[in-house]
């Protein structure tokens, strides 16, 4: 891709790890290809990790959860600065308030190409309460602010989400491009058909109620009275200051009831998910496609999962896979206890669930070959309306 040659990119993200977990892959495609990459994002002390992958690091001023509005506004100053210093070429922003605040602050510093990545529409559009609809309003009025103008591009992640910003009047539908999540590299996560001994049930995900940990812990709990031998495991940890995260009190008393191995944060992923028989997220949180879901499924592992949007985008029910109803441990239980009658059963899901991830654009370079495609087209497009 030879326009994106010398060219400037800003990666605009809320926590460094979600860099390194999620935009590792581009920033590295990007560079290969002949850009600059400077990663913005709040202090961190994985920060540096970010310098010796060689990539640039502004550090900015953003807290992920409040709601100050003097802090607010010095977010959206801290990012004009930021590119004022960089001059970015283009700027990809990920997760809401880099998408809001970063828009903005970059239509002020006149950067010539805007690419907004909606990874799921988040608690703002899942939370109930006058309160939360309140909110609700005001993140739309925000949201039709950011993503208006020419040269910016809004990738979604589900049709579901698109279908919401487009029945909302949020954003033009010439816009918008689908991107099926973050991407799995395929060579690295070598698919398995053997099973583990003693069946297992891997949870990874923050623990925010509505990612679904209570009805996973409630499930956990009805198996247990049926005598069914399964092993659950959590790898995850709760997120002080967030709203949706569950209290101390209650995982320090799921600790120790001992029904359940909580991991804690795992850097590991692969290994445990190898090391699973169903990797299962039950949850009715705005989800983009959950990158989980996208691993158990290239690692050829079943999955149990929600009829939700983003879930239900990288599982068929019946066919890589069981979906359940949101907030409902008891038909939980009874698909994980299917899959755990039924060996044979959890292969063929697992199977179908890899071939899936090669043919529908899941996998890493599928992603990341899109996503530079669309940097390709806002930069030769410059100077002349898009």
């Amino acid at each position: 891709m030879q326009d994106l040659l010398h060219r400037k990119l800003a990666i605009v993200v809320n926590d460094v790890t979600f860099f390194l977990s999620h935009r590792r892959n581009i920033a590295e495609a990007a560079r290969k290809a002949g850009m600059q990459v400077t990663v913005c994002s709040p202090a961190h002390p994985q920060s540096s990790e970010v310098r010796n992958l060689g990539f640039h690091h502004h550090e900015i001023s953003l807290s992920r959860w409040s709601a100050n509005p003097l802090q607010e506004i010095a977010t959206v100053y801290s990012l004009f600065r930021a590119y004022r210093e960089i001059q970015p070429d283009i700027v990809h922003h990920v997760t809401i308030k880099p998408v809001i605040y970063g828009s903005l602050a970059a239509k002020v510093a006149k950067v010539p190409a805007i690419v907004n990545a909606i990874s799921g529409l988040g608690q703002v559009f899942t939370a109930s309460g006058l309160k939360a609809a309140l909110r609700r309003a005001i993140v739309k009025g925000l949201y039709r602010s950011a993503l208006s103008g020419s040269r910016v591009r809004v990738i979604f992640q589900n049709r579901d989400d698109r279908a919401a910003f487009l029945k909302s009047n949020l954003v033009a539908e010439y816009k918008t491009v689908l991107i099926r999540g973050a991407g799995v590299a395929l060579d690295s996560a070598a698919p398995t058909q053997k099973l583990p001994t003693i069946f297992s049930v891997l949870f990874a995900s923050r623990l925010l109620r509505e990612k679904g940990i209570e009805e996973f812990v409630q499930a956990a709990l009805l198996l247990r009275t049926r005598g069914l031998n399964i092993r659950f495991q959590v790898a995850g940890e709760p997120i002080p200051g967030n709203p949706g995260s569950i209290s101390p009190e209650l995982f320090s008393r799921w600790k120790s009831e001992g029904l359940i191995e909580f991991l804690g944060h795992r850097s590991d992923m692969p290994q445990l998910i190898k090391d699973s028989s169903v990797v299962c997220l039950p949850s009715y949180y705005g989800e983009g496609i959950p990158k989980i879901l996208i691993e158990a499924a290239a690692a050829g592992r079943a999955i149990v999962t929600t009829d939700w949007p983003g879930c239900r985008d990288i599982v068929s029910d019946g066919d890589n896979g069981l979906l359940v109803p949101p907030r409902d441990s008891a038909a939980l239980a009874d698909a994980i206890e299917n899959l755990a009658r039924n060996p044979e059963l959890c292969r063929k899901l697992g199977a179908r669930g890899r071939e899936r991830v090669a043919q529908e654009g899941f996998d890493e370079n599928t992603v990341v070959q899109q996503t530079l495609a669309l940097y390709q087209e806002l930069l030769v497009s410059r100077g002349r309306a898009v």
